[in-house]
């Protein structure tokens, strides 16, 4: 079975080694917070597939569509957003007040989940996530 976060050229070659770190619920689900974490490839896609595959934390994080990735309710943000706004495609997202980050910057400032991961890296799985603009 493939998984919604698998890409076809995936390379499970390598074995990496990063620590993650657990806040909020994610923490409550996998039990710490902070654990290291080995797996096969090097991109944060291969990791997110191998840790939600040994802790059910995936429905918690990740958005499946753009409404899933959306928080209601929100006043319209102004046109012009101080600092740089990126967001990942439809499908690579993560649910309104949950994060991904990785050594400190969210993912979507990176390159989303095709993030190259190295040995030591640290993997932060935030939520809930609260932000102010």
């Amino acid at each position: 079975m493939t998984s919604r976060l698998e890409s076809p050229d995936s390379d499970h070659s390598a074995v990496t080694t990063v620590t993650v770190r657990c806040t909020g619920h994610v923490r409550e689900a996998v039990g710490t917070h902070e654990l290291e974490f080995a797996f096969e490839g090097g991109r944060l896609r291969e990791f997110l597939e191998a840790f939600f595959a040994e802790y059910d934390v995936e429905d918690m994080l990740i958005a499946e569509t753009e409404a899933d990735a959306t928080a209601r309710g929100w006043a319209e943000p102004p046109a012009d957003l101080p600092g740089t706004w990126r967001k990942n495609p439809e499908g690579e997202q993560t649910r309104p007040y949950a994060r991904v980050c990785v050594n400190g910057r969210f993912n979507e400032h990176l390159e989303g989940f095709e993030t190259e991961l190295a040995d030591g890296d640290r993997v932060a799985l935030i939520y809930p996530f609260m932000f102010c603009c």
